[in-house]
């Protein structure tokens, strides 16, 4: 395959159908050794005996019941009416043209995260402006939206909206001021490797998903799970995440999939990239709250009036477990009001990790480009509107 960019696009071609591109193209066997590596000590963590397993075992299970089975149902609704309804919608967002910045902002402001990695998989395809980009990702609130509209849905109906309308704002600003074009390299022209027949890891992972989903719901809606279902729980959760490494660990795909293929193929592969990400974010920072005595709770409350800020920072962290952290503190009343929408403005949610695969300059750009309209709608409302929707 030819890696010279079209001289019109300065893009790397788009391989067509029956071009030769294998499941294995661009996949050499040093990224599948670390990928099985890494599989292999998250897998050993999570037997370890002791508090480190037990541990391990928990926060995979709430990574995959609050994160992985919302992302899995979100890319399977979009990548499911993308077949049945025979449309493109990366071709779609090319087409609209002045349209791409609303458009993107109301994929990202779909709660979950499956609406702002199809746009940025879009923009690494060459299809949408930077301004898109930067409009989705300041209208997401992840996976978090599903936590606020369940809890708290007087403080989603103001949220949601009003990050839409800045992410929409936000991009056509960025638009007007500034391009990126995607940065033509090798390895963008092995990110839609296309995998073929659905396999049997591809069923065994939607149907997993499914009972995950429907246990993330009614954690949602503030019931018990662990009471409700026992053992059952953790056997599924686990099960989704050792299925989704296997899938990961033997995979072509580099963060996003082929639109040729299924749509249970494309939620699998996708669900599972992302996963192996949030799994990482979620050990990480509860690694060392139980290991390094990390206390953010303790630091949000001693310093009220960086609290927008703090949030704002902690935004800036890729995946949603940090996010429904700052959620939960607003819920239980430990933030005001100016710190949720901070966060929710300049955090991007699950979308983060493909993007920062996928174009590292953008997505770091993308990420600070959000910081100024959060930091003025947060502190305009702690400082005009200090008891706004305080819990």
């Amino acid at each position: 395959m030819s890696l010279l960019a079209d001289p019109k696009t300065n893009l790397p071609p788009t391989p067509a159908l029956g071009s030769g591109v294998r499941e294995t193209d661009g996949l050499g066997p040093g990224r599948n050794t670390k990928r099985i590596a890494v599989a292999l000590v998250l897998v050993l963590l999570a037997v370890f005996p002791g508090e480190l397993g037990s541990l391990t075992r928990t926060l995979m299970t709430d990574a995959y019941v609050q994160v992985s089975a919302f992302v899995a149902a979100t890319l399977m609704l979009f990548y499911g009416a993308e077949k049945l309804f025979k449309f493109d919608l990366g071709q779609s967002l090319k087409n609209a043209k002045g349209a791409q910045v609303p458009l993107a902002a109301i994929l990202g402001s779909t709660p979950g995260c499956g609406g702002a990695v199809i746009v940025v998989a879009a923009y690494s395809s060459g299809n949408i402006s930077f301004g898109a980009v930067v409009a989705t990702l300041t209208a997401t609130m992840g996976d978090a939206a599903f936590l606020l509209i369940a809890t708290r849905p007087d403080a989603a109906m103001v949220v949601l909206p009003l990050s839409f309308g800045v992410g929409i704002i936000s991009g056509y600003v960025v638009d007007r001021v500034m391009t990126l074009e995607v940065t033509p390299n090798s390895s963008a022209c092995h990110l839609v490797p296309e995998i073929g027949r659905t396999g049997w890891k591809h069923i065994a992972y939607g149907a997993i998903a499914l009972p995950g989903l429907g246990m993330g719901a009614m954690q949602l809606a503030q019931m018990d799970i662990e009471t409700i279902f026992g053992a059952f729980l953790p056997a599924v959760a686990l099960a989704g995440v050792f299925v989704g490494l296997f899938i990961w660990a033997t995979s072509p795909v580099v963060a996003m999939t082929n639109a040729r293929d299924s749509a249970l193929t494309r939620t699998a592969e996708e669900t599972s990239f992302i996963s192996v990400w949030v799994v990482g974010a979620y050990l990480a920072y509860d690694y060392l709250v139980a290991f390094a005595g990390l206390d953010l709770e303790a630091a949000f409350r001693s310093v009220a009036p960086l609290l927008p800020l703090i949030a704002i920072v902690i935004g800036f962290v890729p995946g949603c477990g940090p996010q429904v952290l700052v959620t939960t503190l607003y819920i239980n009343g430990l933030v005001p009001f100016a710190a949720l929408i901070g966060n929710a403005i300049s955090n991007d949610g699950d979308a983060l990790f493909p993007a920062i695969a996928l174009n590292p300059r953008a997505a770091i750009l993308a990420t600070l480009v959000s910081a100024l309209p959060a930091l003025l709608v947060g502190y305009g409302f702690y400082l005009l509107a200090p008891g706004f929707l305080t819990p």
